[in-house]
């Protein structure tokens, strides 16, 4: 049975947080400013408020309250949309992990989970059983190494999983049936220690995205001849599909520092998740050939510029974000169609409230420093969240001596 390490109640959009094991705590790091050079900055986060929940401040990166006061919001002013509520449990679900970086699960309820730095692809039960599937042959160092793996809209009768890792001369996609030598799809992306993007999703389109980082070089962002920087496209067996905006090229969107989560809501809009270097972190709205600004421009301000500003932004301190997700049809009601992004310098993960529209109107953090810096969200079969962290990678200090560990998120009882 997995053991229970807090309990979430929510009334409306704001949480209350009973503690019900207390960690350790655990140093964030290096120290200094900003993400600098890699996923984490350093320094120790701001400290905030557990189950605070704000209005987005028009214009800016800060935060401001629903009815002009505190910046607290209640019951009354959250307005679920009279959703029915919810108490969300969080539950241990695996331990002992090394850098989980990916989600993807199967048709039978069953998750594909990478180890970014072993490159061990291992298979992850809903009740909590964990075995090796193989290893697949990555050569990276630093943030490279097995990053996102994917799983074939078809998988029942193709069996293709994908996966995207490093090698000694790229970063790539392959693809195989589970146990086999990988088939390169993908190749060329430019690689480093850091900024090496990773992940890697099916769209509702049935196209697989890809999302990759300057890989240490700006210039590479703003060249769409160059494949970093940016959100690509391609058919499942690798090759440009014919309404790519760039015809002939996978590049789907650019003028991206380092993307590592893409998310699609209930009408097929895609999100994605960009770690900022000194200032701002951020979220925004992926449209087909639009120039997302990095180096010209970091968080919003691009506009007029002819740039697409983000929906949202963070202190690099309060974020660092990583995987993402949408919930939709899921377990908890008062989480459909928002938006979850998780923080790995900010150790928290990121609870985003996403209108009708698609506008993000609101956020909380869940799980705020309680259990190390998060890697990767993602909503399985069963309508749950499943939430990795990432305490044993360069930046990290174990937080439990099970590290790194699975979290699943929800209702109490299931």
């Amino acid at each position: 049975m997995p053991v229970s390490i807090q309990t979430i109640t929510l009334y409306g959009r704001t949480a209350l947080l009973t503690v019900l094991l207390v960690f350790l705590c655990a140093a964030c790091g290096q120290t200094g400013g900003g993400n600098g050079g890699g996923e984490d900055g350093g320094g120790e986060p701001e400290p905030i408020d557990v189950g605070e929940t704000t209005a987005e401040a028009a214009g800016s990166g800060e935060t401001m309250s629903d009815n002009g006061g505190s910046g607290e919001t209640t019951a009354a002013d959250a307005g679920s949309g009279g959703a029915p509520t919810e108490r969300v449990e969080a539950s241990t679900l695996a331990t002992d992990l090394a850098v989980p970086w990916s989600f993807a699960f199967l048709p039978g309820g069953d998750a594909l989970v990478t180890e970014r730095d072993s490159g061990r692809l291992l298979r992850v039960s809903p009740s909590g059983d964990v075995r090796e599937v193989q290893t697949l042959p990555e050569g990276g160092s630093g943030e490279g190494g097995l990053l996102g793996v994917a799983v074939s809209p078809d998988y029942e009768s193709d069996r293709f999983v994908y996966a995207y890792y490093t090698t000694e001369r790229d970063n790539r996609v392959v693809r195989f049936r589970l146990g086999e030598r990988p088939e390169p799809i993908l190749t060329g992306i430019p690689v480093n220690t850091y900024h090496d993007g990773g992940r890697i999703k099916f769209g509702p389109d049935s196209m697989l995205y890809v999302s990759t980082g300057d890989a240490g070089d700006p210039g590479n962002s703003q060249d769409r001849g160059s494949l970093g920087g940016k959100i690509l496209r391609i058919e499942p067996d690798g090759s440009v599909p014919s309404d790519n905006p760039f015809s002939g090229s996978p590049v789907y969107s650019y003028g991206h520092r380092n993307v590592e989560g893409l998310a699609w809501d209930a009408e097929g809009r895609l999100y994605a998740s960009e770690f900022g270097q000194d200032t701002w972190d951020e979220v925004n709205r992926i449209e087909a050939g639009e120039n997302y600004g990095w180096p010209e421009v970091e968080g919003r301000g691009g506009e007029d510029e002819g740039y697409v500003d983000p929906l949202t932004v963070w202190p690099t301190s309060q974020a660092s974000p990583s995987g993402a997700e949408i919930m939709v049809d899921g377990a908890v009601p008062q989480w459909e169609g928002d938006l979850f992004v998780t923080a790995l310098r900010g150790e928290r993960l990121w609870h985003l409230e996403l209108n009708d529209g698609g506008e993000i109107t609101g956020r909380q953090k869940l799980l705020d420093g309680e259990v190390g810096r998060i890697r990767d969200v993602a909503q399985a079969p069963d309508g749950s969240l499943w939430v990795s962290t990432s305490n044993r990678d360069s930046y990290g200090s174990p937080v439990s001596a099970r590290d790194d560990r699975i979290f699943r998120l929800a209702p109490s009882g299931e």
